[in-house]
């Protein structure tokens, strides 16, 4: 064994606690004891510090304090879920950190100035579009251009055969639960395929609130936590997919679309090997990348009313396609793609828990004719997806798990499902899948429904 002040070799054998240092012996323990990707002291400093702020009766909400707040919480719930037994390897780490923090807060077991801080945080900095900007930028510059364009051009025809198939089946279920059709289809299968919160159930409350004259709070809060189940099951699904591509390894391309040996081997040799050789300058110039694109999202979003992550996905293709961006840089923003994948997930999935979901709601609408339905509708829409993407030569698992993304709460559903499923590569699809998609679902559906009363 040969030590220098800096670095330090570990022995192998049953001499190995005889054989460290005390230097080496804390070495060890910040390099192997961790919780999530935080060292063990420094997971239990960070708690005994966020506890003396709380005893003083005031948590900062400066980016500085957040940090440490939401990775430590983060982390907890993640590392919790990942514990479970089955459970564990099925989703469990990214619907405990959504739904314990949830739940926490409706049962006062979180302190009073962690919600408010955190919620105040979440609110302000928009933090979720900075995760979601730096995911689908990098996903988009590690693929492969040939592969990309063949992803988009073929995953709408699983996505729209499973909307299809997903709401006939969710409909035949209603029915032969005895349930109102009206209600099956406005108030249950449309929320789930409505691409989330903001652009789903908001805009359909008040659509709803025009045309069956109802208040807009009302609906709102028949159609939440309808989203949320959706998503719940489809966060479930996609972790199951995960170890079914495991178990069969012919049925999934880890993350990509395409069957493509070059694709899969460049996506993966870049993402391993740009962090050791690209410089500090390379990575933020990829970060700042991924910031300029999404406000080029922001200006398409005023001109021509498409979601700021979808325009900003459109371009960061069109950079890609026409060779607008060096080597170098790709390499910095896949760098940057890695560095949220490990290490903010957890902590944002901890922020939206406590700050925008309502434990109460999602509990009251469990009710078993619900659950059926939604698991139905789910479950009909994914394996749909599965099949009709095997047909026409893609990998069926990781297609399926795109699909779990049009049952997903938006943007924060995307990045529990493709957590859940290992495949945070698929961001960019999740974005259509979620947004475009959802969005055709939605004014569709209000266009017939006000055509039908008149």
């Amino acid at each position: 064994m040969s030590t220098t002040d800096d670095t330090y070799s570990v022995p192998t054998g049953s001499s190995f606690a005889k054989q460290l240092t005390l230097k080496e012996k804390w070495w060890h323990i910040l390099d192997t004891w961790k919780v999530g990707i935080i060292p063990l002291p420094l997971f239990v400093m960070a708690g005994v510090l966020i506890a003396i702020d709380c005893l003083d009766g005031k948590l900062p909400s400066d980016i500085v304090v957040m940090v440490a707040t939401l990775a430590f919480f983060g982390f907890a719930c993640g590392e919790f879920g990942k514990r479970l037994p089955l459970i564990g390897k099925m989703g469990a780490a990214a619907i405990c950190a959504t739904f314990i923090p949830s739940a926490l807060v409706y049962y006062g077991l979180l302190p009073d100035v962690v919600v408010e801080s955190t919620t105040k945080f979440y609110k302000s900095t928009n933090i979720l579009y900075l995760y979601i900007c730096c995911i689908i930028v990098g996903s988009i510059m590690s693929m492969d251009r040939k592969v990309l364009i063949q992803g988009f051009m073929r995953i709408f025809f699983p996505m729209v055969c499973g909307e299809v198939i997903g709401m006939f089946v969710g409909m035949g279920v209603g029915l032969a639960l005895g349930m109102e059709p009206f209600q099956i289809f406005f108030f249950l299968i449309l929320p789930i395929m409505a691409g989330g919160v903001g652009e789903g159930a908001i805009p359909l409350s008040i659509g709803y609130a025009t045309i069956l004259h109802m208040d807009q709070g009302v609906a709102l809060g028949r159609i939440l936590p309808i989203v949320m189940l959706g998503s719940l099951t489809a966060i479930v699904i996609s972790g199951s997919l995960n170890q079914l591509g495991k178990r069969y390894p012919h049925l999934t391309g880890e993350g990509q679309l395409m069957p493509s040996a070059k694709n899969a081997s460049a996506g993966t040799s870049a993402l391993s090997g740009a962090s050791a050789k690209t410089d500090v300058t390379t990575i933020a110039a990829g970060a700042l990348l991924a910031v300029l694109l999404y406000m080029v999202g922001m200006l398409l979003h005023k001109l021509i009313g498409l979601p700021a992550p979808v325009g900003m996905l459109f371009a960061a293709v069109a950079l890609k396609l026409a060779h607008g961006v060096s080597p170098r840089l790709l390499e910095g923003s896949q760098v940057v793609y890695k560095f949220f994948q490990t290490s903010v997930t957890y902590p944002i999935l901890f922020a939206v828990g406590v700050a925008i979901t309502p434990w109460n709601e999602l509990v009251a609408a469990f009710t078993l004719s619900n659950l059926l339905v939604i698991i139905s509708t789910v479950s009909a829409l994914v394996a749909t997806g599965f099949f009709v993407g095997k047909k026409i030569g893609m990998h069926p698992i990781d297609v399926a798990i795109v699909s779990c993304c049009q049952s997903g709460q938006g943007g924060t559903g995307d990045v529990a499902i493709l957590t859940a499923g290992n495949r945070m590569q698929l961001m960019p699809f999740a974005q259509i899948a979620t947004r475009i998609g959802g969005a055709i679902n939605v004014s569709v559906a209000l266009l017939v429904l006000g055509n039908f009363l008149v």
